[in-house]
């Protein structure tokens, strides 16, 4: 059985110097793409390219999250050089790794994979577009959001579920939703502490919908400070009702997890929930594998 070695392999796409010295990307989804490789490798008909599909599951989806990190807000200042050049390498790489896959499958005449994987980023963008006009009409709740973005971020890897066998497809999407949502959990914690990061995340939104009306119009006002983030994020309990969702979230994971027959399969999902609990808890160093 093939290891999961997407983050060596994923390095000879991503590791070039213009990237490294003039912009940052974001880190690969390891959570959904070791879930995906757990089941890819169990299935005799797809087997051999679990590797193939998971290595291309990764570029796709680090193409969409690279593109999500651009700015375009055309209120803001002009920019210096050094940053409209980091721009420029996001659209360009975001770019590159959206279309790289194309060239992988069709090498290996998975022209079949191309047409599936393309199908999903369309409805990834579409359920994009919708987030984003319910974002610009304050019609969501944290809730709401935190649906919203598990849904985003398991479409892709929901489009795996046609290729799946029969008696896998039901518990993966199950699973699949599941790790997800803890994935984007954490990362929502993580948000909680930066207030670079505080518009739009989970408790922007909850702050909107039971803060007080001069917090709310406070938050209307972007940028706001690290310190009113602080005091917002503290008297709301922020990070707590993150934490208790998230495990809430992985003791779903380890409840679906019991209901696999292959009892090889069992540890992996679970340590992949342990390991975003350990991070959640800052008994690991962070990973550069979570988004």
């Amino acid at each position: 059985m093939k290891s999961y070695r997407i983050p060596s392999i994923a390095r000879k796409y991503t590791d070039y110097d213009m990237i490294q010295t003039h912009t940052d990307l974001p880190a690969l989804a390891h959570p959904r793409l070791r879930l995906l490789h757990a089941f890819l490798v169990r299935g005799q008909a797809y087997e051999k390219h679990s590797e193939l599909y998971t290595l291309v599951a990764s570029l796709v989806q680090l193409g969409m999250d690279t593109h999500d990190r651009i700015n375009n807000d055309a209120d803001e200042p002009r920019r210096a050089e050094n940053e409209m050049r980091s721009k420029q390498l996001k659209v360009l790489a975001g770019d590159y790794f959206s279309s790289i896959f194309y060239q992988l499958l069709a090498q290996a005449g998975q022209i079949e994979m191309i047409a599936i994987l393309s199908e999903a980023v369309c409805e990834v963008n579409r359920l994009k577009t919708n987030l984003y006009m319910r974002m610009k009409q304050m019609k969501l709740t944290a809730d709401d959001y935190l649906s919203y973005m598990t849904q985003l971020r398991s479409e892709l890897f929901q489009s795996f579920t046609a290729i799946l066998d029969a008696t896998l497809s039901r518990i993966w999407q199950e699973l699949l939703t599941a790790v997800t949502r803890c994935e984007v959990i954490l990362e929502e914690i993580e948000r909680s502490a930066d207030a670079r990061k505080f518009l739009h995340s989970w408790a922007y939104w909850h702050v909107m919908q039971d803060g007080t009306e001069d917090e709310r119009d406070w938050l209307s006002e972007m940028p706001v400070d690290q310190a009113k983030v602080q005091g917002l994020v503290d008297k709301y309990g922020i990070r707590g009702k993150l934490v208790a969702k998230l495990n809430a979230a992985a003791e779903l994971v380890k409840a679906i997890t019991a209901k696999l027959d292959t009892a090889s399969m069992l540890d992996e999902p679970i340590r992949i929930v342990d390991d975003m609990l350990n991070r959640a808890a800052g008994r690991t160093p962070a990973l550069h594998e979570t988004r």
